[in-house]
């Protein structure tokens, strides 16, 4: 009886500790979930070129420093930050977009390095 209430204990443990942190975290703001809930519209697709980008979109608030092309195979890769997101261009397309946080307070990804 009592080897059985021990395997009780030590596996509510684990579950406990995770019901007091799922409290702490859903007071929080996650950036994937502002994401989900916005427009496709509002981001830059894969496959766009860097002037409809700018057509689209306006002129970027910076473009940051172009990374990569030291080897053939290598690519250039540009990055042009605007207020919501980042755009990623392998020498002109558009292979990604990651949005940006929109507060200090929003779980994301860090800031671009410059």
């Amino acid at each position: 009886m009592i080897r059985r209430l021990r395997a009780v204990n030590v596996r509510a443990v684990p579950v406990l500790a995770l019901l007091a942190f799922a409290g702490a975290a859903s007071a929080e703001t996650l950036l994937i979930e502002r994401v989900q809930e916005e427009p496709r519209a509002a981001m830059p697709t894969r496959g766009m070129n860097m002037g409809q980008v700018e057509a689209r979109y306006g002129a970027p608030t910076s473009r940051l420093d172009t990374r990569g092309g030291q080897k053939r195979q290598w690519p250039t890769i540009n990055r042009w930050v605007y207020p919501g997101f980042t755009v990623y261009f392998e020498k002109s397309k558009v292979i990604d977009v990651v949005a940006n946080k929109s507060d200090a307070n929003e779980i994301g990804p860090k800031p671009a390095i410059r």
